[in-house]
Formats: C-alpha cells, sequence, structure tokens
C-alpha cells in the first residue's frame, strides 16, 4: 500500500513540476546528451559493455558530490580490481565534471527518475553488484529495487540537515523501512549518527568517518585555465584586491555589489567577482545589476581569443561552469554564498583549503560542523548580516596580515580533518566483504 501511494503522489508531482525542469535543463544547456538515460534508456553500446562484468554504481548528485566521488574512486580502485566502475550523477554539471575527473575506464551516466519502470530498466542494464550513494539522496523505489534483488546499499559522507531530520522522522511510515536495509553509512560527525539512527538507521550499519569534502578539496589539482588573465581582460587592474562571492543566491549578488560601490572610496580598485550557484539566472542578476547602476561583465560576453580590455568595469559575473576554484584561488577575500539571504549555506571547504580570507553569512545549517571548525579555529568569520559583512570586508581589505592568519589557520583546520577518505574505504571495504560482494559471482540485479 505504501508503495502504490508513493507512485501515485511521485507520478503527479512528475508530471506538475516536469515543464518546470524541463525550462530549466534548457536555460543551463548541454541538456540533450544523455537525455534519455534519466528515463532508464542506455544504449545496446553501454548495455554491451556492462554485460558479465561485476559493477560497483556510484552517485554523485551534482558538483560538490562529484569531487568527492573522485576521490573514493581512487581509493577503491586499486582494491577492487575485478570490478567496474559506474558514476551517475543528476545535473548537466555534474556530468560535465565526472567527464572531466574521471578516466574513460569509468562509465559516467544520468541518474534515472524515480519511477518503478525507470529505474527497473537502469538496474537491468547496469546491474550492480552494490550501490554507494554520496550524501544521502534517497530515492524509495530505487531501493525498494535493490532490497529486491538483494543488492546492499551504502551511504558516504552523510549529514543531516534540521529540516531533513524532522522530514524524515515525521515520514518515518514511508522512510523507516527503506533506512533499515542499508548496509553502511558513514555519517560526517556524532550528531549526525546520532540522529541516522534515530530515524531507521540500524546501529551496526552507523559509523563515523568523518567529512570527505576535506580530501577532496586538498587534492584538486590546479587546471589550466587561467583565472587573472580573464579578470584582467575584464578590466581589472594588476594588483587590485579581489572579492569573489561563491556559490551566491538570489539577493546576494545586490548585496555584494553595493558593498563593493562603497567600499570603492577606500579601496577603488577593488574588484568583485560573482559566481551564482545556478548560472540560469544570469538574466536575473544581470537586470538587478543594470538597475542598480553597476558596470559589469557576463564571463561568457568575454572572447577567448581577444586582447580587448573592458576598462572601467569594476564586476565579473561568471556565468559559466567548472572555473569557481580558480576565481577562488585568484581571490583576496571571499564570501560563500547562499549563507546570507538563503538558508543552508554552500561548502566553505575549497576556500579555506587554498589559504584564502573566507567569510560567510549565519545560514549555515548544510554545514554546521564545517562551519564550527573553520570559525573556532580561526581560520574563517561568520557574520550576523549584510552590515557585518561588509564590516569585516572593509577591515581584510586593510589588514594584509588579518588575511595571511585567516589563511593560515583555514589550513590547519583543513589538515585536522583530513583522512576520512582513507577511512572510508576501509569501511567500505569491512562492509563489501561482509555482504559477500568481494566473493567470486555476478549480482543479482540481473536477473
Amino acid at each position: 500500500m505504501i508503495r502504490i501511494v508513493y507512485n501515485f503522489l511521485f507520478f503527479l508531482f512528475f508530471c506538475l513540476s516536469a515543464p518546470y525542469y524541463f525550462l530549466k535543463m534548457l536555460r543551463r544547456g548541454n541538456w540533450r546528451g544523455g537525455f534519455g538515460q534519466r528515463f532508464g534508456r542506455y544504449s545496446e553500446e553501454l548495455a554491451r559493455s556492462l554485460a558479465g562484468r561485476r559493477t560497483i554504481w556510484i552517485h554523485a548528485v551534482s558538483v560538490g558530490e562529484v569531487n568527492v566521488c573522485t576521490e573514493l574512486i581512487r581509493g577503491l580502485q586499486p582494491r577492487l580490481e575485478a570490478f567496474h566502475f559506474v558514476v551517475s550523477t543528476t545535473t548537466s554539471t555534474g556530468m560535465e565534471r565526472l567527464r572531466k575527473e574521471l578516466p574513460e575506464s569509468v562509465t559516467k551516466v544520468y541518474y534515472p527518475i524515480d519511477l518503478s519502470g525507470f529505474v527497473k530498466s537502469a538496474l537491468r542494464t547496469i546491474h550492480p553488484s552494490a550501490v554507494i550513494l554520496v550524501e544521502a539522496e534517497i530515492w524509495p523505489n530505487f531501493l525498494w529495487r535493490l532490497q529486491r534483488d538483494g543488492i546492499p546499499a551504502f551511504v558516504v559522507n552523510a549529514r543531516l540537515s534540521e529540516r531533513s531530520y524532522h522530514g524524515y522522522k515525521k515520514n518515518g511510515w514511508l522512510f523507516r523501512s527503506i533506512f533499515s536495509s542499508f548496509a553502511f553509512i558513514g555519517a560526517q560527525n556524532q550528531s549526525d549518527a546520532e540522529r541516522f539512527r534515530e530515524i531507521g538507521y540500524p546501529d551496526e550499519a552507523v559509523e563515523i568517518p568523518g567529512v570527505l569534502k576535506f580530501d577532496a578539496a586538498g587534492a584538486r589539482a590546479k587546471s589550466d585555465f587561467d583565472a587573472g588573465a580573464v579578470l584582467i581582460q575584464s578590466g581589472m587592474k594588476p594588483g587590485a584586491p579581489i572579492l569573489v562571492g561563491g556559490s551566491t543566491h538570489d539577493g546576494e549578488e545586490a548585496i555584494l555589489s553595493g558593498i563593493a560601490e562603497r567600499l570603492r572610496a577606500r579601496f577603488p580598485d577593488l574588484f568583485l567577482v560573482i559566481v551564482p550557484r545556478h548560472m540560469e539566472r544570469r538574466r536575473q542578476i544581470a537586470r538587478a545589476l543594470r538597475d542598480a547602476g553597476v558596470k559589469f561583465l557576463l564571463r561568457s560576453e568575454l572572447e577567448a581569443d581577444s586582447d580587448n580590455i573592458a576598462e572601467g568595469n569594476g564586476c565579473l559575473v561568471v556565468d559559466s561552469t567548472g572555473e569557481l576554484v580558480e576565481f577562488y584561488r585568484a581571490a583576496t577575500i571571499v564570501f560563500v554564498g547562499k549563507s546570507l539571504t538563503s538558508k543552508g549555506g554552500q561548502n566553505p571547504i575549497e576556500p579555506c583549503s587554498l589559504g584564502k580570507a573566507t567569510i560567510f553569512g549565519p545560514k549555515m545549517q548544510n554545514f554546521p560542523y564545517v562551519a564550527e571548525a573553520f570559525v573556532t579555529g580561526g581560520g574563517a568569520i561568520q557574520v550576523d548580516d549584510a552590515s557585518g559583512l561588509e564590516g569585516v570586508i572593509a577591515e581584510l581589505l586593510g589588514d594584509a596580515a588579518r588575511r595571511e592568519e585567516l589563511g593560515a589557520n583555514a589550513l590547519k583546520v583543513v589538515k585536522a580533518n583530513q583522512g576520512a577518505v582513507a577511512r572510508t574505504v576501509e569501511m567500505v571495504m569491512a562492509r563489501l566483504d561482509a555482504a559477500g560482494v568481494l566473493c567470486t559471482g555476478a549480482s543479482k540485479s540481473g536477473q
């Protein structure tokens, strides 16, 4: 009965929300490639390449999870040489990163929409021996099918926000039986571990390896992209201080541009870089900046081979993907978005792992342990509001020694929290062995 109710409600939701999500995909671009995979339709070539192979399926929702997934595979592959790895993602930006970060030997696919027929088709093609979810994205039909086929499910780098915790408790009639079937869940900290047990994960399945994103951020190599050259082309004066707003959400762009405009009275060369979390918001952001009289340039307007410099421009809006970390490298000061006007916060580990003076707002519910670690370790500053943000930015622009101190402390916090990938690999290997996955034999999902 539970499954009937879920499938009816999900199908209704899917039909009503499909136009919104398809429009979002259209705005984001690159939606045609692999579109059928979202409905469990994979090419015959892909099916043949997986036939008869022992497979580990890892799911990474988007870019942040992909970075973790990459490090996890690097740790697991030498230990699981007899297995082939399939990695799925939900977003086109996640797929772009997968293709860039992982070798061709790893199969990359889109995750199927959680309708029974699509899930069944996907599992029949990939026939995994085990499934590893990065950060606990829960889709009932997919997990019910794993239960039915006897495929062990794992969760790594798992965290549980206050909102999700209460939601899962309220809807225990749907989720408790699903959670009880997990073979392993690697929680980020003790608080999350206790919550996972409360909502129905087996006590013996829950362990605490730590936050894998500390390892993932520290392992990222510098790319060939030259953020400095792009900034000069955008109108930045050489040697100018750079304020980067990373993964910003609605309202934060206007706040940052206003702060930059006022602070130019003291720091005339200050250059602002805005990297929105969702680049499809570029028109909305551009309209807001124009209305405020801000002179800016879109990253997409720059010609790669041009030597023309946009003189007098003081702001670059980065409406492209995969370049945020390189703008972090160039930054003098970083503001981490979704923490001032929106709730949840974005990941502060990346700029902190680069030794940057990092600031975020009060709304860091998605990264409470991480935010606290940096603040208490003197590696980042948390502000209460836009006024506080302006004051801290002004202070840091005028105090190079304070910026260096913040960066050095941030690196110490990152180093102190590394090692979670290695611990997770050991725990996953032990659970795979206990589940019989490492024994010779085919997986059950193709039956």
